[in-house]
C-alpha cells in the first residue's frame, strides 16, 4: 500500500492541501482491496471533512470527520504505516470544537511509522 500516489497523498494531506490530498487518496482507493479500500475511505474523509471546514461548510466537517472516525476505528493502532491513535485523537479534538463551536485545534499530520 505505500506506493508513491499513496504517499503523495499523505505529503498534501500533512500540507493540509486536503482537497488535492482526497483527490490522490480517491486515485489510490478506486485501486485497492480490502481491508485497504475502507481505511483509505476513511483517510479520504477526514481530508474532505477538513477540506468543508475550509469552505465553512461546519455541518458537512463534521459530518465527515464523524463518519470517518467510525471507519478508520475498526484498524489497528497502525495500519497502512499510519499510526491511527493520534489521528483519532485530533478527529474527535475536532469534533469536540466543532459541536461546541469553540475554536479549531491544529489540522493532524499523518504521522507515519517508522521503517
Amino acid at each position: 500500500m505505500h506506493s508513491s500516489e499513496y504517499l503523495h497523498g499523505i505529503r498534501l494531506f500533512n500540507r493540509a492541501a486536503f482537497f488535492d490530498a482526497h483527490e490522490v487518496l480517491e486515485d489510490v482507493w478506486r485501486a485497492s482491496p480490502e481491508p485497504e479500500k475502507k481505511f483509505l475511505q476513511g483517510l479520504i474523509q477526514v481530508a474532505v471533512g477538513f477540506h468543508h471546514y475550509g469552505a465553512g461548510n461546519l455541518v458537512g466537517a463534521r459530518s465527515l470527520l464523524g463518519r470517518a472516525a467510525t471507519n478508520l476505528a475498526k484498524y489497528p493502532e497502525t495500519f497502512g504505516g499510519i499510526q491511527l491513535t493520534p489521528l483519532l485523537n485530533c478527529i474527535a479534538e475536532w469534533q469536540q470544537a466543532l459541536a461546541h463551536n469553540q475554536p479549531a485545534p491544529p489540522f493532524p499530520k499523518l504521522d507515519m511509522e517508522s521503517p
